[in-house]
């Protein structure tokens, strides 16, 4: 069965054209949710040259008929499909504040975790995941404009080489998509963070913790290190997608999030810390 809508909660794309690889992970990630009664977007990943369909095929996103990336080879159609609503959220959402990070929320309450990449954050973001905290996004932090709160997206983890294996590890019931080699991030599957089910009970969460991680596998021990407001401002700023287009209104809602929360950088070898960590210092 095909799928001809993406679901992603905060708001829902029409599908028009999936290879069929891209169809079943597609399935697997979205399949469960229900049709909205409106879309925002349409995108399709279609062939991009008729001559290549035989011989090496390549693929090319598009949004409401418009193509804004270079095309890939088919065998990254998934991956190219889930970075394109990445740019579909980033360029064309502006209802919300977005901004470049990860969000973790327990007990009703929300950590942001921006990262450059490299920096382990959708590794951390997976195994906080499977040991209880909820996914309310690996990408995209959604910030109501007028409480300040967090809102969550129904989207996967995009997982990168190593992370995959240990995810398996981790929790080998895991929902993962085939993996997509040779990718511009190497190797890449994406993870089902959760269930419609469980996802449609999240409520936005107010934001308690800026988090700056960094994963090093040789450090023997943690460091820690306190982010003042005006850096963490700084640092959230330049991570958000659509601060320019808000104008005021994104300015006085990052001030007043700043202004109630703590930030932190971390440098970290153990994912047992990083839980102790977040649970003592943030959510105490």
């Amino acid at each position: 069965m095909n799928i001809n809508y993406l679901n992603i909660g905060l708001l829902q794309a029409d599908c028009i054209a999936l290879p069929d690889a891209a169809m079943l992970s597609a399935r697997l990630i979205y399949g469960d949710a229900p049709r909205q009664d409106m879309s925002s977007f349409c995108v399709a990943v279609k062939p991009a040259s008729l001559i290549r369909r035989l011989i090496k095929p390549i693929v090319q996103f598009e949004c409401n008929f418009s193509v804004p990336f270079k095309p890939l080879p088919q065998s990254q159609s998934y991956a190219l499909l889930e970075w394109g609503l990445n740019w579909c959220l980033a360029t064309g959402h502006f209802n919300h504040l977005l901004l470049h990070a990860a969000v973790l929320v327990k007990d009703g309450q929300a950590i942001l975790f921006p990262a450059m990449p490299g920096s382990g954050k959708s590794t951390l973001t997976a195994w906080l995941g499977i040991h209880g905290w909820k996914v309310y996004s690996d990408e995209m932090a959604v910030i109501d404009l007028v409480a300040g709160t967090v809102q969550p997206l129904y989207r996967p983890i995009c997982l990168k080489n190593q992370s995959i294996d240990l995810v398996k590890q981790w929790s080998p019931n895991a929902v993962l998509t085939p993996t997509c080699h040779d990718t511009a991030k190497g190797s890449v599957a994406h993870l089902k963070a959760h269930h419609w089910e469980e996802y449609a009970t999240f409520q936005p969460a107010r934001i308690v913790g800026v988090v700056f991680p960094k994963y090093d596998a040789s450090a023997t021990e943690p460091k820690l290190f306190t982010v003042d407001k005006l850096q963490t401002y700084e640092s959230l700023y330049s991570n958000a997608f659509n601060y320019h287009v808000l104008g005021q209104q994104s300015f006085e809602i990052l001030l007043n999030v700043v202004n109630h929360i703590q930030g932190f950088e971390v440098h970290y070898a153990s994912l047992d810390f990083m839980s102790d960590f977040l649970q003592d210092e943030l959510l105490s």
